[in-house]
C-alpha cells in the first residue's frame, strides 16, 4: 500500500493484483486489503476495474460508474464475520451514490465521457466468458463483466466504507459477431489508452469531496443493527480480529 497526498488531501493507493500484477482474481485477499484500507483511516474507496462490454453502445474505452452488482464467483470468502459473531448488512444499493456522484463529476471535469449507471456482473476468472455465458448475462440485462469487483463491495460494506467504482471497457468479451474473443493484448491496449483518463479523474475526486461528513446512505454505519449475536456469546478472538472492521459495534459500551 502506498499512501500520499493530492493536492493537499490525503490518500491510499492499494494494488490488488499485487507489483507487477502477480495475484489472480481468485487470490486476491480482499479481507486484508478491506481491513489494511481501514486501519489508516480511509473512508472513501474507488475501485478502479478493468471489464468487457455487453452492450453495443458501451465500446471498448468506455467509462462508466458501476451502480449495481450481480456475482457469480464460488470460490472468494465474502464476510469478515463468521462463527462466533454473525452480521447481516444491507446490500440493496451495493456501491455509494454519493460517492458514485462524486466520481461522475470528476469525470466531467475532466471532459472524459461517461456512463452513470450500469449493472456488473463479476465472475470467478481467470478465464474469460464462454460465449454462452457472455450471452446469457445480456440476456439477464447485464451491462459489463469483470473479475474483481467482488468480494471488495461486500467487505467495504461491512467495513462501513464508502465504495464505488470505476469501470474501464477494455473489450466486448465475446458475444459480438463483429468483434474477435476477447485476449489479453487487446485488454492491455485499450488499459494503456485509458490510464491517463482514469489517473486524471482520481486526481480531481479528493477536492470534490470535500470535508467528510456522515454519509447520507449510511454507508459509515452499516453495522447499526447488523450484528445479531449476543454481546456473551461472541467469539472473543474473532472479535479481536474485527477491531478495526466492526470495533465501532462490537466494542461499543452500553449505555447506563
Amino acid at each position: 500500500m502506498l499512501l500520499g497526498e493530492l493536492n493537499g488531501h490525503p490518500v491510499a493507493f492499494l494494488p490488488r493484483h499485487g507489483p507487477g500484477h502477480r495475484v489472480p482474481p481468485s487470490g486476491i485477499n480482499s479481507r486484508a486489503n478491506i481491513d489494511a484500507l481501514k486501519r489508516v483511516g480511509v473512508t472513501d474507496l474507488l475501485s478502479v476495474n478493468a471489464v468487457g462490454s455487453l452492450r453495443e453502445d458501451l465500446a471498448p474505452g468506455a467509462l462508466v460508474v458501476v451502480d449495481q452488482l450481480l456475482d457469480r464467483t464460488t470460490q472468494r470468502t465474502n464476510s469478515f464475520f463468521s462463527d462466533g459473531v454473525v452480521a447481516h448488512v444491507s446490500l440493496a444499493e451495493p456501491v455509494c451514490a454519493r460517492l458514485g456522484d462524486a466520481v461522475a463529476a470528476a469525470a466531467s471535469a475532466e471532459a472524459a465521457p461517461c456512463h452513470h449507471g450500469g449493472t456488473l456482473v463479476i465472475i470467478e476468472g481467470p478465464q474469460f466468458s464462454t460465449r454462452a455465458e457472455s450471452l446469457l448475462y445480456r440476456s439477464w440485462g447485464c451491462d459489463l463483466v469483470g473479475m474483481t469487483a467482488l468480494p471488495e463491495a461486500r467487505l467495504a460494506r461491512e467495513a462501513e466504507l464508502c465504495y464505488a467504482i470505476l469501470a474501464l471497457v477494455t473489450d466486448y468479451d465475446c458475444w459480438h459477431p463483429g468483434h474477435e474473443s476477447v485476449t489479453v493484448d487487446e485488454v492491455l491496449a485499450t488499459m494503456a489508452r485509458n490510464i491517463g483518463t482514469a489517473r486524471g479523474i482520481v486526481t480531481r475526486l479528493p477536492a470534490l469531496l470535500g470535508e467528510r461528513s456522515p454519509c447520507p446512505h449510511r454507508c459509515d454505519r452499516a453495522l447499526d443493527a447488523a450484528v445479531l449475536t449476543a454481546a456473551d456469546a461472541r467469539d472473543p478472538a474473532l472479535v479481536g480480529r474485527l477491531d478495526a472492521v466492526a470495533g465501532r459495534v462490537l466494542q461499543a459500551r452500553p449505555s447506563a
